[in-house]
């Protein structure tokens, strides 16, 4: 019964990226264009949502802020999974709903291609998330992932400190 409301509430996609964020240890995260939606308060989901064309209904748009908002479960668990997140400044300073930081001036950037996720388990495999306009991809082929991997790695090193983070104002 649980199941099917779970099937009825979230699209499959939302559904099999909780159930990986739920079973990692590790996530690293890297966005280029927007916040992480795991960092997105539920007022800016809800724009974000709201500007999809073709439009959502507003009984979507509540279905996904929900979904949304669900995964923010993973920053409650115990064990707490190590989670880190690096975020363009460009999606600090765009007004959208009215910290570790990758500054717009630097020259090198590991990031270019587009936005990182991955994932951890417990088991010690590593996954990698890919989601871009009208796809969402799982990559479990352990090359990509080390490819993901090292990028990430990369563009944590490229981002500001998160002292520096800290003081960061947009």
């Amino acid at each position: 019964m649980k199941e099917d409301v779970e099937k009825a509430r979230y699209p499959k996609k939302v559904r099999d990226l909780k159930k990986l964020e739920d079973e990692a240890v590790e996530l690293g995260a890297y966005d280029s264009h927007q916040i992480h939606g795991l960092l997105q308060t539920p007022d800016h989901a809800r724009e974000l949502y709201a500007m999809r064309r073709p439009a959502y209904t507003e009984e979507e748009i509540d279905r996904h802020v929900t979904a949304r908002v669900a995964r923010k479960a993973v920053f409650e668990r115990k064990p707490a999974p190590q989670l880190t997140f690096v975020q363009e400044e460009v999606t600090l300073r765009r007004p959208l709903g009215g910290r570790m930081v990758l500054p717009t001036d630097r020259e090198d950037h590991a990031g270019m291609a587009g936005s990182i996720r991955l994932l951890k388990l417990r088991d010690g495999k590593a996954l990698g998330h890919s989601e871009s306009q009208l796809h969402s991809r799982l990559i479990s082929d352990p090359k990509e992932v080390h490819v993901l991997e090292m990028r990430y790695g990369m563009t944590r090193a490229q981002a500001l400190t998160p002292r520096e983070s800290l003081t960061f104002r947009a």
